[in-house]
């Protein structure tokens, strides 16, 4: 049976590009503490009683893969937190967001907004598009205008316009007020003609309540509703249809209204294409390896008992190629299966560990624990008595 060789050596130093990656070498509290932790692993293995079957460099590999486990997971919890907050950001792509920085990451609605802009926009609300005006020029007994033909194709070079508002509404209530009690009705006529009916004479003068300025501009309006044409419009396919039928002493009066051109906002949609490559699922968040130096004593101490873990799974992994070993006058049975598995329970216990404190502090979590917070004062404050104010 062939010798099993005793490989640890105790180390003092540590030098750059003794890690399988090399990914924290050059920062220093990692050169520091991964002596100790190395030190500190062997000897919980037993060294120096027990000769160990490993290098000093096979646990500098383990300490490497704890840290990178432990900031795999914290990247998956910032991911489940923050991604939608990052959504499109291709500018994010370049560089890597702040794990293990002091400021986390300010909340936005991130794509909520650029959603609500669509709908937004339907109804002239935080649209991202020049709200146009144009106008028609009224022609007697004409009641029908294709606003493509007469303003889109001469002012839009024919590209579809959408009308949002028209103006077509009846003179202001309050523009044809007169004191019924002031003068004859042919006076009265007269004032309104003129643009003078919300002017009342100097005869008399009374004040009202304002109700009755209301109710009087109410009168007038629906008078107009149902004695008259009501000012109003039909708009199908950008042909409108005006209300109450142009006369001939219309002629050569406009209609102003409002509308944006389609290909303004197709080409704010196709501005989008800018952000191919940005931020679109767990797969392109920026997040990098944590800096070593910015993890906390927690953090550290969970690094360290997953790096004993996996030095005691491999130490079991080469014990148990031999299941004894020849002494004098007998043999010894080695340790591997219980080391292995004893590891790889250990690994499984500080992984769950770590996946429910992190879950435990999730956004989803901190929101349940503010509204049970909120429900319990609600309780106490409906115990509280209540002071009777007098006064």
């Amino acid at each position: 049976m062939p010798k099993l060789e005793y490989a640890y050596v105790d180390p003092s130093t540590f030098s750059t590009g003794e890690t399988p990656y090399g990914t924290y070498d050059s920062d220093s509290t990692f050169q520091t503490d991964i002596i100790s932790v190395t030190k500190w692993c062997a000897k919980r293995l037993g060294f120096p009683v027990l000769q160990l079957e490993i290098p000093s460099s096979s646990i500098y590999a383990c300490f490497e893969e704890s840290i990178n486990e432990y900031s795999q997971h914290i990247n998956n919890y910032n991911i489940k937190n923050w991604m939608w907050e990052q959504y499109g950001e291709k500018s994010r792509i370049s560089g890597s967001l702040g794990t293990g920085s002091a400021n986390p990451i300010t909340p936005s609605l991130g794509a909520s907004i650029g959603l609500s802009e669509k709908y937004g926009q339907v109804v002239n609300m935080g649209e991202n598009f020049d709200l146009k005006k144009g106008y028609i020029t009224l022609s007697g007994s004409v009641q029908d205008y294709d606003l493509q033909d007469v303003w889109a194709n001469s002012n839009e070079s024919g590209k579809r316009i959408e009308v949002q508002k028209v103006y077509n509404q009846a003179p202001a209530a309050i523009s044809r007020f007169y004191d019924p009690f002031a003068g004859g009705f042919d006076q009265r006529q007269m004032l309104d003609a003129f643009g003078f009916g919300n002017v009342s004479p100097g005869a008399s003068f009374m004040l009202h309540p304002i109700s009755y300025d209301l109710t009087r501009a109410n009168q007038i309006e629906t008078s107009d509703l149902v004695r008259k044409s009501a000012y109003s419009f039909e708009i199908h396919n950008n042909n409108l249809r005006i209300f109450p039928r142009p006369t001939t002493r219309d002629g050569g009066q406009k209609i102003w209204f409002e509308y944006y051109v389609k290909d303004d906002i197709r080409n704010t949609d196709n501005a989008n294409a800018g952000l191919q490559g940005g931020v679109s699922d767990p797969s392109n968040v920026p997040y990098k390896f944590i800096t070593y130096n910015s993890i906390n004593q927690p953090g550290r101490q969970w690094i360290r008992k997953y790096t004993y873990a996996l030095a005691k799974e491999l130490l079991g992994i080469i014990r148990s190629k031999y299941s004894s070993m020849p002494i004098p006058d007998g043999e010894v049975t080695l340790d591997g299966e219980s080391l292995k598995t004893e590891g790889r329970e250990e690994k499984i216990q500080l992984l769950e560990e770590l996946k429910e404190f992190l879950e435990s502090v999730s956004l989803t979590e901190k929101l349940k624990a503010e509204a049970e917070e909120a429900n319990a004062q609600q309780e106490v404050l409906g115990k509280a008595p209540l002071h009777i104010y007098i006064g």
